[in-house]
């Protein structure tokens, strides 16, 4: 059996650099470690985390295709943010104007939570602990 630790970042790649940075650092609050321009691929890198944890990297390349549909392409389905007041993140996403799915409840455990989308489609789930 692999003897994995945690998860160690989650790579993402954005169809606009711009808005997806402003998405992911001043509506979700991710801290930026380290922006970087690779020229030679026309690319930016920028490492994003949580609490002072490592989390994503989010990238950039000239013509990237679509996501295929939402939700249920083939790869990666959501990125989910656990909260401790679902009500206050939702607060928060009205005063960025960013659409939010209605709050549902969680037939397993009987938590709420709810759905948003990034700059490219990309669903976020907020999930009250």
């Amino acid at each position: 059996m692999l003897s994995l630790l945690r998860v160690h970042h989650i790579a993402i790649i954005c169809s606009d650099y711009a808005a997806s940075k402003r998405f992911y650092t001043e509506v979700l609050g991710l801290e930026v470690q380290q922006e970087i321009y690779r020229a030679a691929r026309n690319s930016y890198k920028l490492d994003l985390a949580l609490n002072g944890q490592y989390l994503i990297e989010l990238f950039s390349f000239p013509e990237t295709p679509a996501r295929l549909s939402r939700p249920e392409a083939t790869g990666l389905r959501h990125l989910a943010f656990a909260v401790t007041d679902l009500d206050a993140t939702v607060r928060e996403l009205d005063r960025h104007q960013v659409a939010y799915e209605l709050i549902r409840i969680d037939e397993a455990t009987g938590r709420r939570f709810t759905f948003i989308q990034d700059p490219d489609g990309l669903p976020v789930e907020f999930y009250e602990l």
